[in-house]
């Protein structure tokens, strides 16, 4: 991986309540700190240093750019990370993958586990890996790539990354599981779009969006 050099951009507040607190993330930007200290800007730390209350309900990649949750009470961090566990949060990410998808939409529905020599990767094992389930429909094709809509059932790690790269159509810019031609653009071409939870003061649901950068 090349040297962590997260973007230098203020923080994007997409809503802020008594309970919960929506921000866009950048791409390049860890959600919360990696070890050693050149590794502790991440985007928690940036909202605590205005929000110091804030908590963690889940994280991106650190490429991954889009709509993160965060709580703002002990309560509501409970209510969202059930909802989470529970697969109740329906979430919509936009990607740019390599090549031409042929058919319009489908599933990927393949166990993950980490590539423990080669960690953070995971990879498919039909014996020991997680239940991993990844819809997918074409939005556009372009020439030598498609734009997806993928709705994940599950919330692996990397999941939406290996199950593209098993379709045979990489996420382009992936630095893991991109090779060739598909490595060559600026970041990692995934975005999530929109986030869809109940709200823990009243179990509203409600729906945040960010628009898609690519």
């Amino acid at each position: 991986m090349d040297a962590y050099c997260p973007p230098d951009t203020p923080l994007d507040i997409l809503h802020q309540d008594h309970e919960l607190l929506i921000v866009n993330k950048p791409s390049g930007l860890l959600s919360v700190p990696g070890r050693g200290a050149h590794l502790a800007d991440c985007l928690i730390a940036r909202i605590q240093a205005v929000f110091p209350e804030t908590l963690l309900v889940h994280r991106l990649d650190r490429d991954t750019s889009g709509v993160m949750v965060f709580a703002m009470t002990p309560h509501a961090q409970r209510h969202l990370g059930l909802q989470f566990e529970k697969r109740q949060v329906k979430k919509v990410y936009v990607a740019r993958v390599y090549g031409e998808v042929e058919a319009g939409e489908g599933t990927v529905d393949l166990p993950l586990i980490v590539d423990w020599p080669n960690r953070p990767r995971q990879h498919v094992d039909h014996e020991n890996g997680k239940p991993a389930v990844t819809d997918w429909k074409v939005a556009k094709r372009g020439v030598g790539e498609t734009r997806m809509r993928l709705f994940p059932q599950t919330g692996r790690s990397h999941q939406l990354r290996v199950h593209m790269k098993e379709l045979g159509h990489p996420i382009l810019g992936d630095p893991f599981y991109a090779t060739g031609p598909a490595l060559e653009a600026p970041r990692l071409m995934l975005h999530a779009e929109s986030l869809r939870l109940r709200h823990p003061d009243g179990g509203r649901g409600m729906t945040f969006k960010a628009k898609c950068p690519f």
